[in-house]
């Protein structure tokens, strides 16, 4: 039998390690402008990476799902806020999913 508590406590370890790493054997100022511009990027990366699948597989037909984003994409790219966005990307997929 497998004791959940080890699992638990061995992931934070590795949890507490990713974030705590960095801050002690960094200590100075990234002058190099390629890393500084890969850390800043990081997180909008692995959420993009983590949300996409998501959105495509969330309704009952890919293509709705794939023609709502680039629509969302789309309404984004030219200023749209968030509200408006999300509200057209959801009308999307409920028109396509009526009609497919």
């Amino acid at each position: 039998m497998h004791n959940v508590y080890v699992y638990i406590i061995i992931m934070a370890a590795v949890t507490y390690l990713i974030r705590a790493l960095p801050l002690t054997l960094i200590r100075r100022h990234i002058d190099n402008r390629f890393i500084r511009s890969f850390l800043y990027y990081v997180p909008f990366v692995t959420l993009s990476v983590m949300t996409f699948p998501s959105i495509v597989t969330a309704t009952e037909s890919p293509i709705a799902a794939t023609v709502a984003f680039i629509v969302a994409v789309l309404l984004a790219w030219f200023g749209k806020s968030l509200f408006i966005v999300s509200v057209s990307a959801c009308v999307v997929v409920f028109i396509l999913e009526l009609i497919i």
